[in-house]
Formats: structure tokens, sequence, C-alpha cells
């Protein structure tokens, strides 16, 4: 068994002669469908993996010849001159594609295509002429506690005369949510009625099944509890505006948060992210001048994180909420209000101070 074994090794080694371009044209194919089973097989949303096809065929209709073949000049020229002046961000998402490419043929092909063609695979992008994403994130200080009552107060006495009542009320409902437990927009239009769990928790919890998942993974399942007055806020809506969307609380997949259209079969359709998006816009304008235009609800997602903190929640419990899988990515979101820097400065201060202190004392003495 053990000399099968090595004979076996030894024939898939043994040298054979070049392809020709029908052979390696059937090849490239192949290789690419094994491109995308691989990033099937590591949990990449189908989203995700023709994202990274378009834009390997966007290089590959460039280069005109198989991607193995690229050498650092070409892709000095691609990304220098073809892509010189496009959005940094469309360079380096074709970079990152193109690279990790070249680490699945790297892995999986070296041995093959150089017996096929001669050639070594090695990425033709490295540190010199890999282009570079914006990294620095733009600063997102939230409005303050304050801000945020006034937006929410005048919302609310909106709703006493406003023409369409239940859309504006769940406008309302859904950004209150976002700024009470860090919600996204997403999540928060992809809620079912029956995702809300009032037996679970002391305060009843959420079911979010549509989360984000960090580099393209899919959704993230999480419970998010209903604390800081988020089951108030569900509790009115629930009992008070949805009956005027519909009135069948019981059906499979009904939305938390329907929209004013209808599906085929009567029942109401999910609300858009968009129409949320909208919502909080125009009551932004009306109550919230200084903040039109700039208050979104990623910022109410900043807010609630730094109201928490604020108000003595740790890090890791305000990372669980909202569902970050790094602790790092948390501590961007309460930064604003993180003292470690002003915290040193007054320990410094005051071992400054006593030294002071001890130097007099002993003059004195």
């Amino acid at each position: 068994m053990g000399d099968l074994s090595l004979a076996v090794v030894r024939d898939l080694r043994d040298r054979r002669g070049l392809a020709g371009p029908e052979e390696l044209a059937g090849y490239e194919t192949d290789v690419l469908a094994g491109f995308v089973l691989a990033r099937a097989s590591a949990g990449l949303l189908d989203s995700s993996i023709q994202a990274d096809v378009a834009r390997l065929e966007h290089v590959r209709a460039w280069f005109g010849r198989p991607l193995w073949e690229m050498e650092p000049a070409d892709a000095d020229a691609y990304f220098g001159r073809v892509l010189r002046s496009s959005p940094k961000t469309t360079r380096a998402s074709r970079a990152s594609s193109l690279s990790v490419f070249f680490e699945y043929l790297e892995l999986r092909h070296k041995v093959e295509i150089h017996q096929l063609t001669g050639r070594m695979v090695e990425c033709p992008l490295d540190e010199l002429n890999r282009p570079r994403a914006v990294t620095a994130a733009s600063l997102r200080i939230p409005p303050t506690e304050l801000e945020l009552e006034a937006l929410f107060g005048g919302w609310r006495d909106e709703l006493a005369g406003c023409r369409k009542f239940a859309p504006v009320a769940r406008d309302f409902a859904a950004s209150r949510l976002m700024s009470k437990v860090g919600l996204r927009v997403n999540e928060v239009r992809c809620l079912d009625l029956a995702d809300v769990r009032w037996d679970l928790g002391r305060f009843g919890k959420l079911h979010v099944r549509w989360g984000k998942g960090s580099r393209g993974s899919g959704p993230r399942e999480r419970l998010v509890p209903l604390i800081n007055g988020a089951d108030r806020t569900l509790r009115w809506f629930i009992e008070d505006v949805w009956g005027q969307f519909d009135d069948d609380h019981l059906r499979p997949g009904a939305p938390l948060f329907p929209s004013e259209r209808k599906n085929l079969d009567g029942s109401c359709a999910r609300v858009g992210d968009d129409a949320l998006r909208r919502g909080l816009v125009k009551a932004t304008a009306a109550h919230l001048p200084a903040w039109a235009g700039k208050l979104t609800p990623h910022v109410l997602r900043h807010f609630c994180a730094s109201q928490l903190y604020l108000s003595g929640m740790d890090l890791l419990a305000i990372q669980e909420l909202l569902g970050h899988s790094w602790i790092l990515t948390t501590m961007r979101y309460v930064h604003v209000h993180r003292t470690r820097i002003e915290d040193a400065w007054i320990a410094g201060s005051q071992r400054a101070a006593d030294r002071l202190n001890g130097l007099q004392e002993g003059t004195l003495s």
C-alpha cells in the first residue's frame, strides 16, 4: 500500500508538455469555477462571490490573457494608468479580489500551472504598487442626549395631528429603537412580529436574524434585550399602531415594521430601509434642524453605544448588544466619551503636585 501511494504521487508530478490554447482556455474556466466553489465553502454570500468574480472579469478583459500571467509591470499599468482616475474604493476592491485570487492560485494550482505553462504563479501586487483604500473612517460624534430628546419629543407631538399617522408612527418607533438598542436599519426592517420575544429575559428580547456579518460572511444572529426603554416603545407600536397596517398578528412572517404597500395576498409588505431613512431625515429637518443632513440610522447606533457607555455599561456588553465581532470596533463607537487621556493627565498632574509638596516639606523641615 505504501509503495502504491508513492507511485501515485510520483505520477501526479510527472512533467508533461505545455498545453495548447484550447486546453488552457478550458483550464482557466475550471480554475475560476474552483475559486467560486472555494469561496462558497468559506461561507461567503453569493453576492460577495459575484462581486469578486465581476472584478476579476474587469481585470481579465483589460489584460486579454489568463490572470496568472500578470506581472508587477502589468499591475502597475492597470492600477496606475487605467484606474488612475477611478475612486479609491474601486481600485482597492479590485486589488483585493486580485490578491485573493492569486492566493487561491498559489495554494491550489501553482504546480499544475507550472506544468501547463512553464510559469511560476506570483501575485503581481506587492507593498509598492498595491492600491490603498481610505482607512481613516470619518469621526462620528453623535448628538447629545438633550438634542435627541428634542428630536423625539417634537416627533411625538407631530403624531397627534399628522395626516398619515401610521407610517409616521412606524418611522418614529423604528428610529427610537435604533437609538435605544443600536440596531442597524436593515436589521430593523427585517424583523418579524414573531422575533419579539417578550418571554425572554427581564425586558423581552429581539431575535435579530439578519445581522450584518463581517467580510461578507452573511447574517450573524443574536438576541438583543429590550433595555433602555425599548420595550415601552415596541409595546406601544405593536398594540396601538401595527393594527392600522394589518389585522393578522399571527400571520407567519408578518413584518414588525410594515409598509403601506400590499402583497399579492392582501397582507402588508415589509417596509424598505429607504422609507425609514426618509422618515428620519424629514423628522430631523423639522425638529432638529442643526442636524439636518447629518443624522443617519448609523449615527443613532453610535449615539446608543455612547449613551450606554456613559451610563456605566461595560464595553463587552455593548459589543454583544451591537453584534460586533471585535472589541476594537466597539471602542470606535464610544471613543468620544472615553476618558483615558484625561484620566492619565489628571493622574500625572496629581503625581507632580505630590512631588512638589514633598520637596516643599523637606525644605521646611
